[in-house]
């Protein structure tokens, strides 16, 4: 791995690793998920699929964990290149915690701004996501879109998400204009691999377009470090795919709250934040 792609990571929160599976291995694993989910729902499946729904999100809904009954998304999961660039951008090996296929379908509602550790609760450390486009994405069919150095923020209390564009019903604020940079569209071709730091905001806009989805292939990795993570990913595991046993996260630990100084918006920490199985 490019030595850029720790800087990038560390400076930013987030790197992107070019071509790092091939386009035959994208077709395979597109298609392979269409069939899962033409099938219709699965044991675990978060949401039944209602083929007749005007919502596009109800008939191609996400699908999530398939990698405790699938063989090719666990062996993806684990992928030796994916081991690679999560253990030069951590230092160590991390472990694997969920799989999800997002098909976002053309007319599909985007997901507010979130940060990912507001739903693991790894620590110490945080979480790692490893986000693979299928198709070519970009503004017009919802890329991800990220704040780049919002890895330094700490986990922030949300609020109430606008559901007429996001399927999700909460979000996080930014700081006043001027103060960030605004968050920034990522661009990418089937095969890229978007690795981003759990901290990062990020969300994605709608996709307007007619005739195009915007399917990706997640991995959720903990950093190897990490002692304890949200009930709802259980079993981690190591890279080489056996199980490990940690401690269970409950309850929240403080977020922060954008506060006005003379020095500009600080995120000042309080509260605690309320958890729910999640979670792009």
């Amino acid at each position: 791995m490019s030595a850029s792609f720790k800087d990038e990571f560390e400076q930013q929160g987030y790197t992107v690793a070019r071509g790092l599976f091939g386009t035959d291995e994208v077709e395979r694993l597109r298609e392979h998920y269409m069939v899962l989910r033409r099938r219709g729902s699965y044991d675990g499946d978060a949401v039944g699929v209602q083929a007749g729904s005007r919502d596009p999100l109800r008939r191609y809904p996400r699908m999530a964990q398939m990698h405790r009954w699938d063989e090719l998304s666990l062996q993806w999961l684990i992928d030796d290149r994916l081991e690679r660039v999560l253990t030069e951008m951590l230092g160590r090996a991390p472990y694997a915690v969920q799989t999800m296929l997002y098909f976002k379908p053309p007319g599909s509602r985007g997901q507010a701004l979130h940060q990912d550790n507001f739903y693991l609760k790894a620590e110490p450390g945080t979480c790692v996501a490893a986000w693979m486009a299928l198709d070519p994405v970009d503004e017009s069919n919802g890329c991800l879109s990220v704040v780049p150095g919002s890895h330094r923020w700490p986990i922030l209390c949300t609020e109430k998400a606008d559901t007429s564009v996001s399927f999700t019903d909460v979000t996080v604020p930014l700081p006043d204009a001027g103060d960030v940079r605004d968050a920034v569209p990522v661009v990418m071709e089937p095969g890229d691999v978007l690795f981003f730091h759990g901290a990062l905001v990020h969300g994605s806009a709608p996709n307007v377009t007619s005739d195009r989805f915007r399917r990706a292939l997640i991995g959720h990795y903990i950093e190897g470090a990490a002692e304890q993570v949200a009930e709802y990913y259980h079993p981690a595991l190591r890279m080489d795919g056996s199980p490990l046993e940690l401690a269970v996260a409950e309850g929240g630990g403080a977020c922060g709250e954008w506060v006005e100084t003379p020095d500009g918006p600080v995120a000042a920490m309080t509260g605690m934040h309320t958890v729910s199985r999640k979670h792009e």
